[in-house]
This record gives C-alpha cells, sequence and structure tokens, in this order.
C-alpha cells in the first residue's frame, strides 16, 4: 500500500481512538455534547470497540501494512456508524451533532475509495 493509505489509517485510527475513549475518560463532557444517555454501560462499550478499531488502524499504519482487510475493518467501519448516525438522527433517537460524525465517517470511506482507486 501507498504511503497515503498508511497516512488514512493513521488519521482514521486517531480519530478512532480519541473519539471511542472520549465516553470512557469523561461520560459527563461527552453526553454535555451528545445529548444524555439512557445506558452509560452501552455507549462504553461502544467506545471500547470503536477505539479497539482506531488502535488496529494506528498500527497497521505505524507498520506499513495497510492490507485489504484492514481497509475492510476502516471502510465497514466508518459505513456502519454513518448509517447508525444518520438513521437515528432521522428518527429523533440522537442529537443532530451526530450528523457531524456521519460527514466525517462520509468523508473517510471517499477519500479510502480514491486511495483504492489509485493505487498501483
Amino acid at each position: 500500500m501507498s504511503d497515503a493509505t498508511r497516512y488514512l489509517a493513521a488519521v482514521q485510527g486517531l480519530y478512532f481512538l480519541i473519539t471511542g475513549i472520549w465516553p470512557l475518560v469523561s461520560i459527563r463532557t461527552f453526553e454535555a455534547v451528545t445529548g444524555p444517555k439512557t445506558d452509560d454501560w452501552l455507549v462504553k462499550t461502544v467506545g471500547v470497540l470503536i477505539a479497539v478499531i482506531g488502535a488496529v488502524l494506528l498500527l497497521a499504519a505505524y507498520r506499513g501494512q495497510v492490507t485489504p482487510e484492514t481497509v475492510a475493518l476502516a471502510v465497514g467501519s466508518a459505513l456502519a456508524l454513518a448509517w447508525v448516525d444518520v438513521w437515528y438522527v432521522g428518527r429523533r433517537v440522537i442529537s443532530r451533532i451526530y450528523l457531524a460524525d456521519a460527514a466525517a465517517e462520509l468523508i473517510l470511506i471517499a477519500l479510502w475509495a480514491a486511495a483504492w482507486a489509485l493505487r498501483g
């Protein structure tokens, strides 16, 4: 893979790691931005999973081994999170601030698509 894919894996990895650990570090500030939650344990569980994905992407970038499986993890998780964001904002279950995350996820997907198209 190219330097561009290593950089992209690092950027998404850092984004996921930071956003994943945020509710673990301070559920109070997380809910102040995203709105109150019913089950803090579930928010923290999802946060841990997102942080793990971020750590895997960072490790792949660091080692220079951004494999097709790594790309599938990056794109698949971004697509799943964007879908959840849009779906539940549309049903007024979660705050509209999640649309900012959906936009970030869609940008990441577009960048992965461009990197894949330009691979060589």
